[in-house]
């Protein structure tokens, strides 16, 4: 059983406001804070080359934290700037040819899809939406018809920014290893809310950010890559870090995934986000998936019960990212009004969305986490 009272009093900003917006960027741990500051103040006394010196064992255990975190080798993860820099070493490291076919989910994030339509122009790949089934998540069925030798990637989401809904992203694994396509997971908004495991899910390819649910820093994040899928790969760009420069005219790539870093980082960042992972691991990351699908369940319990209010949410399985709107009141209106009481929320607003079109309706977001209370969900329903 979750010690919340004492993860709670190591995170600083549990004393400062009701935080409901993890999906965007959850409250760090106080050890996050600590070695980002240790290092800094290193940094500083020291000078950046020199306190990285210092560091350089530390930096190498964040890749078997990050390695341990989604049961990988340490050698498959490479850190990046942000999960949307790993997604795209991934995907614009496929080399694809004219009349390749990518399949993707009607609730892909929307930087996603616009790398879709990037490949589309400039590759001239089609990319393929596969329906939803009765539940709102991507329809299995239509997904295995769908799959022929024409396809070269199946990209989808875990668990999608703006609704609800747990993607069956293990079964979606099978599918696409039978068909012999590669697989591309986003899991942004999983990472540090579910149990994820590579291997059991199948995937060829995951980006991850540090400041979601894992309680990273900002500015961080990291990519899987399956050692059988490296070579498959073209990293879209390189430098000293990616490769070594072995004459005038050739290179020789790194054998592991880090050929798809670069050599500047924030070094502060990184041990953050290591720190992050240890901090979850520590915690227990079934722990964490189980307390964190029961306060969604809770909440979406509770918000169903007031009379002006409609959840949003779909999926068989729902996450800790709970979206409604109210009959009288705009999502913005409310979150202002939220934030005046310190109880934060965030607006989900995109301007299209594969699965409404142009200009979908926007929702109040409001995603726990573990650190979040029973009481805290009461206030909430309270100022609703």
């Amino acid at each position: 059983m979750l010690d919340i009272a004492g993860i709670r009093a190591e995170t600083p900003g549990c004393r400062e406001m009701v935080h409901l917006n993890a999906a965007g960027s959850a409250l760090p741990p106080r050890v996050v804070l600590d070695t980002m500051r240790d290092h800094l103040d290193r940094e500083a006394l020291a000078g950046g080359y020199e306190a990285a010196d210092a560091a350089e064992a530390r930096l190498t255990g964040t890749y078997d934290s990050l390695a341990r975190l989604i049961g990988a080798h340490p050698d498959e993860i490479a850190y990046a700037e942000s999960a949307t820099r790993a997604w795209d070493m991934a995907f614009y490291g496929i080399p694809f040819r004219p009349g390749d076919r990518i399949l993707t989910t009607a609730s892909e994030y929307s930087s996603n899809a616009i790398a879709f339509v990037h490949a589309a122009r400039r590759k001239g790949v089609r990319v393929e939406v596969i329906p939803d089934d009765e539940y709102g998540q991507i329809s299995l069925d239509a997904l295995e018809a769908a799959l022929d030798d024409d396809v070269r990637l199946v990209a989808i989401n875990h668990v999608p920014t703006h609704d609800g809904l747990i993607n069956p992203v293990a079964e979606v694994g099978r599918l696409a290893r039978a068909a012999g396509a590669l697989y591309l997971l986003d899991a942004c908004q999983s990472v540090g809310q579910l149990a994820v495991d590579v291997g059991e899910i199948g995937c060829d390819l995951l980006s991850a950010t540090g400041r979601k649910f894992l309680r990273g820093p900002r500015g961080t994040g990291f990519l899987y890559v399956r050692r059988s899928a490296l070579d498959l790969l073209e990293p879209p760009f390189l430098d000293l870090r990616a490769a070594d420069w072995t004459g005038p005219d050739s290179y020789d790539l790194r054998g592991d995934a880090r050929r798809f870093e670069t050599w500047e980082r924030s070094v502060a960042g990184q041990l953050g986000l290591g720190a992050a992972a240890d901090y979850a691991l520590q915690i227990g990351l079934h722990a964490i998936e189980e307390r964190v699908l029961e306060l969604g369940a809770l909440l979406r319990t509770a918000l169903a019960e007031l009379p002006a209010v409609t959840v949003r949410d779909r999926g068989l399985h729902r996450s800790g990212i709970v979206t409604f709107t109210h009959r009288d009141r705009e999502p913005a209106e409310i979150a202002a009004s939220l934030a005046e009481q310190r109880i934060h929320v965030r607006v989900s607003e995109q301007t299209y969305r594969y699965d409404e079109g142009a200009r979908p309706e926007p929702r109040v977001r409001a995603s726990v986490h573990y650190y979040t209370t029973e009481d805290e969900i009461r206030r909430l329903i309270t100022a609703l």
